[in-house]
């Protein structure tokens, strides 16, 4: 056990301890008298000592010290009562720190280093002692309270756990804490007086990764956008890397996939999330996958047993996993038996006698007079009472009955399946439905196709017909032998003899029943019977996209198959597709679903096509068919790194290998059929359907490593698709009886150089032989890392594209825009971790075009435009931010995207000056301003301006400026300028010209040129009133002067100064806006030209609007503080009872 270090001055006192080993810094020694064989005095003395001593005070036998070069002090580190438990000790000593000590200048450095690290390692080991014990132990509480006020998160910032670990940076390692959240990775670490906090949003990890580094031989890397961040130095690395695994997927699957988001109920609200459910979530994913059962299904014990193997005459060693509607049992080794027990297939469970030779026995009864023992059950009474429970409960919902007026034979290939014409038999067990569902099934079934379309094996090929079918009869038997041994049902003990069966090609008249029992269809068959014609009798005759996509696709559906060539096969493929998009809107319909389907229906009648149909759809192939077939490119994700490490040689000559990946996506689509010759592509389906998508990958590393020197001779990605087509389109198949359908990738052929012919079989069994070790697990754990970097790779695109769009329209540099687009997404994502989701901000679409993708609603706006606008009017702010929201929600839907937030700021930083007066004129008349706009219903009494006075103003030197000369010739000028095709704002009217002077009182707050631009507002501002009153004087006389300064002049009396405002000659500014006179009651108004032409007089505020403002400064402001802002404001929204008492 680790030791709290304490400093002792001798190493060897009293001669007590003997050095086993030593290195640089650490010391191994062992206690003088144990362990010795030999009578030596001084170990006999030693050795008595320890013996008369207390329990409490005896010492340990071994022990660690800690020694720095060229000081006397000494400190124990660690201790242990064995060799073995001190020895992995000094291993984890020398493989995660004593390499790094090296790095550290000063011994006492290395002395600070190492004691923290331990004394780290120490609390760790108690937290994870009490956490075993307790559901939320005391340490856990105290880390939760560290974690609140060093990263001052939102309470719904929900902690998972922690660990002790080291952050490198560069080749210093950082001691700290690592925290890992819902939607967070923390570091904290506050070493030799500097503090270091890291955040690190699950979303904006790009790569997860375990590696090492010149010092660890095993570091966790995180990489995102710009950095990579390393960790190690874990008391159990594997358990942390999995935590992470598991907490990355779910916040991305979550908050980047919703589109395909299936989790556990326990998991759809993050706040409730706990390390012990993400244990529980990963151990179900892996035994849904292993045994490919419905999403739906949850596991609820996982139970090491033995079970009787009648084949094998012996118990064999496995485990019992119990879920909802299923009782399954996976051998320790790995193939040797696996067996899937539906609950509605078990007729009783019954405890057994225990005995010495049969401890804890249950039985498992089945219909098809099948019985399971299972012995070394642990709780055996309160797993059968479950199990019973469940069973009653199965059984409620789906009632059965025996019929015992016939018995089937067990020698008989034929399997008595569910169709709409029939009884659902299974076994001498037929399903009890109402009399209504009867009839509907009688009035149905005459539009159901009751038969595959493909009935009989025709004789063809350049064998005889003699041989081809007698090749069938041999593999019928053999089949029939080993349903007689091993269960014909879906109850059949699965194990490496089947999988060799199967790999033969599995006979024709049983491949529809056998792809039934392997995919467990057959039970969804039985359990919803009627359920089929329901749905195509609401389904058929709409109209809509989908249908339209059907249509067009019907007829591509093997063309060449005479099955696809009449309408029966047609209306039977045609109401399979519909059907299910009716089923699953979700997913509707994809492209090479009717190539899947129209396969499906050669070999199963059309219910059950449609069955298997949605086994592969939502259980054998998830998140392949849908928007943006996530699944598959995961999957081909996954396909490269198996060809780098199977195959290296052609993943060192391709270094590219998207390019292979783009060319296999279609296999794993289409199972191969489609670039396969169908009577080839059949037998792999069927190794497909008994061993899911791993026999997809093992298949397609076999075609690659047969192909790999022509590959590796290819030129460019047109002869390495030419060299695979043409490889893909000469697989033969020997032994089928049908005759060889015409392939689509015929085309590639080039007869002038003739191509080997391979058989599936051979092939098939090349693939089990040399890439099959590949297990459900392993597969598992790839698909969770690189569903990351898929996610991540969309995430990508969207940017690009939207940047892509964006830039040509904007001045801002394409570097800041990027930084822009991060933190708009930001802000939209810091409202999916700690809010709820309202209506009016929905989460990420990835359905939606990219611009739509990501919007953000009024209160995020808010707090983007006060981290990045430069327009900052102190407490005006937020005020200004309402207005420009509503400026931009054109749609009027409360949200905006980033399209428009971006053409927003770029006119405040890098427009010109009437187009930045043009943007500040919008945002106070409506839409922007509005009747109830908050700053805009307070009175105006007490007038300090008149408008009755004359424009002629005075300056500080006594000289005299007449603008109205000056004003007359700006407004023609611009008039002139004006492109006639804009169109006109309306004008302003005096309420909200007096909101456009306070925000311009609010912008010039704290600016250097405070004073001066004061002065020239107020100037402009007298000048502005008088301009509406002669327009409102003019107006209520019913004669309008086409020149407003004409009017002004005729109307000014003596030029005399005018100080504006009581301070005006002191030289300072006012610091809140004047008050102005009530709107009066006729038409008061002024135009932007009027406005724009008026602030050009004055030089100071023609070089505030003119002068260059960077962007980058707060951008990287914004960067450091958009998490501040949305906790305090979330802060002040939770506690604002708290806010008042300190008031």
């Amino acid at each position: 056990m680790w030791l709290k270090p304490e400093e002792v001055l001798l190493k060897n006192a009293l001669k007590l301890w003997v050095t086993q080993k030593s290195s640089c810094y650490f010391i191994l020694q062992r206690r003088r008298g144990h362990g010795e064989g030999g009578g030596r005095l001084t170990g006999r003395l030693v050795g008595a000592l320890d013996a008369v001593l207390d329990s409490n005070a005896r010492v340990a036998p071994f022990r660690i010290l800690l020694q720095v070069p060229g000081s006397q002090v000494y400190s124990p580190i660690a201790c242990g009562a064995t060799l073995e438990e001190i020895n992995q000790h000094w291993d984890w000593l020398e493989q995660n720190l004593l390499h790094t000590l090296s790095v550290f200048d000063n011994k006492d450095d290395i002395a600070s280093f190492v004691k923290g690290k331990v004394k780290a390692l120490i609390a760790e080991e108690t937290s994870s002692r009490l956490a075993e014990q307790e559901e939320e132990p005391e340490k856990f509480r105290e880390a939760l309270v560290k974690f609140e006020a060093r990263f001052n998160f939102p309470e719904a910032e929900k902690l998972v756990t922690y660990y002790s670990c080291c952050c490198w940076k560069g080749r210093v390692p950082r001691q700290g804490w690592l925290y890992l959240s819902t939607n967070h990775l923390c570091f904290y670490s506050f070493f030799l007086g500097k503090e270091l906090k890291l955040v690190v949003p699950w979303v904006d990890i790009q790569k997860l990764e375990r590696t090492s580094n010149v010092f660890l031989t095993d570091t966790i890397r995180i990489t995102t956008q710009n950095k990579e961040r390393d960790f190690s130095m874990f008391l159990n690395l594997d358990e942390v890397f999995k935590i992470m695994e598991q907490l990355a997927d779910v916040a991305l699957r979550r908050l980047l996939d919703n589109e395909g988001f299936d989790l556990d109920p326990g998991l759809q609200e993050p706040s409730q999330i706990t390390k012990r459910d993400l244990e529980a979530r990963a151990q179900n994913e892996f035994f849904r996958a292993f045994f490919r059962l419905p999403r739906r299904e949850k596991l609820h014990a996982v139970l090491d047993c033995s079970l009787w193997t009648p084949f094998s005459r012996c118990h064999t060693a496995g485990r019992m996993f119990t879920s909802d509607s299923y009782i399954c049992f996976a051998s320790k080794e790995d193939g040797c038996c696996k067996v899937i027990l539906p609950l509605r297939e078990v007729v009783s469970i019954e405890k057994m006698e225990d005995t010495s030779l049969l401890p804890n026995p249950i039985i498992v009864s089945i219909r098809s007079k099948m019985a399971f023992q299972f012995i070394e059950l642990r709780d055996r009474d309160s797993l059968v009472e479950n199990l019973l429970t469940r069973l009653k409960q199965v059984h409620a919902d789906h009632p059965v009955r025996y019929d015992t007026s016939r018995d089937e034979d067990m020698t008989s290939p034929v399997f008595h399946s569910t169709s709409m014409c029939s009884d659902h038999r299974f076994g001498g067990l037929e399903m009890v439905s109402s009399q209504n569902s009867e009839e509907r099934e009688k009035e149905t079934s005459p539009r159901l196709h009751p038969e595959a379309l493909v009935t009989a094996p025709r004789q063809s090929g350049s064998q005889s017909p003699d041989s081809r079918m007698s090749r069938e009869q041999i593999k019928i038997s053999l089949w029939n032998d080993h349903f007689v041994e091993y269960g014909r049902t879906v109850c059949m003990f699965r194990t490496e003899k089947i999988r060799k069966l199967v790999a033969m090609g599995i006979p024709e008249s049983l491949r529809g029943k056998l792809w039934l029992l392997f995919s467990d269809a057959v039970t969804d068959l039985a359990a919803h019977p009627g359920y089929y014609g329901n749905l195509v009798e609401e389904s058929m005759g709409r109209c809509c996209l989908v249908t339209e996509e059907i249509e067009r696709d019907l007829h591509r559906s093997l063309p060449e198959h005479p099955a696809f060539q009449n309408e029966t096969g047609i209306a039977a493929l045609r109401r399979v597709l519909t059907a299910y998009a009716h089923r699953n809107p979700k997913i509707g319909y994809c492209q090479s679903m009717n190539i899947l389907t129209s396969v499906l229906l050669l070999y199963a009648k059309e219910e059950e096509a449609f069955w298997l149909l949605v086994a592969v759809c939502e259980r054998m192939l998830p998140d392949y068919f849908n928007h943006r077939v996530i699944g598959a490119q995961v999957d081909q994700s996954v396909f490269e790194e198996l060809i780098r490490e199977q195959l290296p040689e052609l993943a060192e000559h391709m270094k590219d290998l998207s390019a292979l990946a783009s060319i296999s996506l279609s296999w794993f689509l289409t199972l191969f059929l489609s670039i396969m010759p169908l009577e080839s592509a059949v037998n792999v389906v069927d190794c497909f359907f008994y061993d899911g998508i791993k026999a997809i990958f093992q298949l397609g590393l076999a075609v690659l490593e047969a192909n790999a020197q022509g590959l590796c001779g290819s030129r460019d990605d047109g002869q390495a698709l030419m060299v695979l087509s043409r490889f893909l389109d000469h697989i033969k198949n020997e032994d089928s009886p049908g005759p060889p359908v015409s392939s689509h990738h015929a085309f590639f052929s080039d007869d002038h150089e003739p191509c080997p012919v391979t058989d599936i079989a051979d092939l098939i069994r090349d693939s089990y032989e040399k890439f099959g070790d590949q297990s459900v697990a392993q597969i598992e754990h790839m698909r969770c890392r690189h569903r990351i970097r898929v996610l991540q790779g969309h995430e990508e695109t969207t940017k690009q594209n939207v940047l892509r769009v964006v830039i040509p329209e904007v001045s801002v540099l394409p570097e800041d825009l990027e930084e822009l687009y991060d933190l708009f997404k930001r802000e939209h994502m810091m409202s999916c971790y700690w809010e709820q989701p309202r209506p009016v901000a929905p989460r990420h679409d990835p359905s939606r075009p990219y611009a739509e993708q990501y919007r953000i609603d009024a209160r995020q706006f808010a707090r983007l435009f006060q981290l990045v606008s430069p327009w900052t009017c102190g407490a005006h702010t937020d005020i200004l931010a309402e207005r420009t929201f509503r400026l931009l929600d054109d749609n009027m839907d409360h949200l905006i995207e980033f399209k428009a937030f971006v053409s927003c700021l770029d006119i405040m930083y890098n427009g010109e000056m009437n187009e930045k007066i043009k943007l500040l004129y919008r945002l106070h008349i409506p839409p922007a301003l509005t009747e109830n706009d908050r700053d805009s219903q307070s009175p105006l009494k007490n007038p300090l301006l008149s408008t009755s006075r004359p424009l002629v103003l005075g300056k500080s030197n006594g000289d005299t400026i007449d603008y109205q000369k000056q004003l007359k010739q700006m407004i023609k000028d611009l008039a002139k300028e004006k492109d006639k095709t804009e169109k006109e704002l309306p004008k302003m009217s005096q309420r909200e010209f007096i909101q456009f002077c306070k925000t311009l009182y609010s912008m010039f707050h704290e600016d250097p040129e405070e004073n001066d631009l004061y002065q020239a507002i107020a100037t402009v501002t007298t000048l502005l009133l008088q301009i509406g009153e002669v327009g409102q004087r003019g107006s209520s006389s019913g004669s309008c002067s086409q020149e407003g300064g004409e009017e002004l002049q005729a109307s000014a009396p003596s030029p005399e100064q005018d100080s504006v405002f009581a301070d005006a000659d002191t030289g300072k500014g006012p610091q809140e806006p004047p008050a102005f006179p009530e709107e009066a009651q006729g038409g008061w108004t002024v135009s932007l030209e009027h406005i724009l032409a008026s602030l050009l007089t004055e030089q100071s505020l023609v070089n505030f609007f003119e002068k260059p403002l960077d962007i980058k400064s707060k951008l990287e402001n914004a960067k450091i503080n958009q998490y501040s802002l949305k906790t305090t404001e979330m802060s002040r929204q939770s506690q604002p009872e708290l806010k008042l008492s300190d008031l």
